[in-house]
């Protein structure tokens, strides 16, 4: 079953932040995963909760999603991304009807 990583993210380093950017694609697709949402526009529509940015990855099932982030190819990225920004990142099983 398909599985998903969101991430809620506040970047206090914006340069910094632009390096990880261009490092994780590649990780990601290594591990069969795939952008679903990547930042844009937000509205709050419930409750009060305000995220910076929000960023949703697929990935084929749980268990890709959790090799990806422990990965080696992902470590150094990683470190980067705790670096540059405060991430609040959460890994949950779900099924997304085909496109």
């Amino acid at each position: 079953m398909a599985s998903y990583i969101i991430a809620e993210v506040d970047v206090h380093d914006a340069a910094g932040f632009e390096e990880y950017r261009k490092l994780v694609p590649g990780t990601i697709a290594q591990y069969g995963g795939r952008y679903i949402v990547r930042g844009g526009k937000s509205e709050v529509l419930e409750g009060d909760w305000t995220p910076k940015r929000i960023v949703i990855l697929e990935f084929p099932d749980f268990e890709r999603a959790r090799e990806w982030w422990a990965s080696q190819e992902y470590a150094e990225p990683k470190k980067m991304r705790q670096r540059t920004a405060r991430t609040n990142l959460v890994l949950v099983e779900g099924y997304a009807p085909p496109a």
